[in-house]
């Protein structure tokens, strides 16, 4: 996986770090997390605005329409499984060990 590098003022980066400890999960974890709905989230709308694009060109009301329905939706639907604070519990994962040989 790529290393991003960011720089956060210094009391983000201790919120984080507690943050990180609490949920018992990686700081670059708690801090991609953000990033990766953002990014699905910007995704989506732009994905729904070639839709109504390519609907306003064909002179398509309904599919404009059906268009505009589903991002209010998507939307609704992505603000309350912010609000609830729903979210899959990540699973660390370790590397084992390395056992000393025996003689």
């Amino acid at each position: 996986m790529p290393l991003v590098s960011i720089r956060l003022p210094d009391d983000v980066e201790a919120r984080l770090a507690r943050g990180a400890v609490r949920l018992e999960r990686p700081k670059s974890e708690l801090a991609g997390d953000p990033i990766i709905d953002y990014l699905e989230r910007v995704e989506r709308e732009r994905f729904l605005g070639e839709i109504a694009r390519a609907a306003r060109a064909r002179g398509d009301d309904e599919a404009l329409t059906t268009a505009k329905d589903a991002l209010a939706t998507d939307n609704e639907a992505l603000a309350l499984g912010e609000a609830s604070g729903v979210r899959e519990r990540k699973v660390t994962y370790r590397a084992a060990r390395k056992r000393k040989p025996r003689r």
